[in-house]
């Protein structure tokens, strides 16, 4: 594929897909004059063409016409109704870039018929501020010119990586539903500064400054985290106390185990 600029569209702009649009649209990375995107009722489709500055509808077959590449931005319950709404107006010419969870690429080759390029990611909602992660896998047809074209996209907002199919529900359960837990550390941390005198607005601050600077610490030095878990614990020192209650309620298990869950749930997603 060659570097021009292509024309894209992403079906389905819900919360994932006005979020990558409004990324790539900031960034430069796609025009407004050669995008444009489709949902699923009138109103919001007037909503957001006036929010992104580009073309809004709601008719999916007629939206894929003469695009260079396609993201299918849909609920994976009703991936198969919209890939047989736009099958007779694809060709194998376009790459199409799935973020729906839990569906395999074999699937949209199958719904569409055709030898059609297909790469599937999973972003999390992160990339709405550009630190983002996101995990990337090639259909049957892909080459690697379709998966280096996705992982450009994919770069303006955050970091990806590149994954054997086989992983993608993990990568649901761990990155993509990963935000959650992180939140509801967050928000248990600043309690516990609110419950040990600190004012609200400054336990929040603590709690995710120091949040994002370990995550920083682990990205920049590749070191394990067990590694830079024992340079903070001195000893008799204060933080082992707290790691201590921290073993005895179980985090680091309870933590394992919802990732594990989230995975069992993505791999029933598509057949929900």
């Amino acid at each position: 594929m060659d570097s021009s600029p292509k024309r894209v569209v992403v079906l389905g702009a819900g919360k994932m897909g006005s979020i990558l649009l409004n990324a790539l649209l900031e960034k430069g990375l796609l025009t407004r004059e050669l995008t444009s995107a489709t949902v699923q009722h009138e109103d919001r489709a007037r909503t957001l063409a006036q929010k992104l500055g580009i073309p809004v509808g709601t008719d999916n077959t007629t939206a894929v016409r003469g695009a260079d590449i396609i993201v299918v931005c849909v609920k994976p319950q009703v991936v198969e109704t919209v890939m047989r709404q736009i099958a007779a107006n694809v060709s194998t010419e376009q790459l199409i870039i799935s973020v729906a969870a839990s569906v395999p690429t074999s699937q949209f080759e199958q719904l569409l018929g055709k030898e059609i390029p297909v790469v599937r990611a999973m972003p999390n909602t992160p990339c709405v501020l550009g630190c983002g992660m996101t995990a990337l896998c090639k259909g049957k047809f892909a080459e690697s010119c379709h998966l280096e074209m996705a992982t450009a996209l994919f770069n303006a907002v955050g970091r990806t990586v590149v994954v054997d199919e086989k992983h993608m529900d993990a990568v649901t359960g761990l990155s993509a539903s990963g935000p959650a837990y992180i939140y509801i550390i967050l928000e248990s941390l600043a309690e516990a500064g609110v419950k040990v005198g600190l004012p609200r607005d400054i336990a929040t601050l603590l709690a995710a400054q120091t949040t994002l600077g370990a995550a920083t610490v682990v990205l920049e030095t590749g070191d394990h985290p067990a590694l830079l878990k024992d340079a903070v614990t001195t000893p008799a020192g204060c933080t082992i106390d707290g790691i201590l209650e921290l073993e005895e309620g179980k985090l680091r298990v309870t933590l394992i185990k919802a990732v594990v869950k989230a995975v069992q749930r993505a791999k029933e997603l598509a057949y929900a």
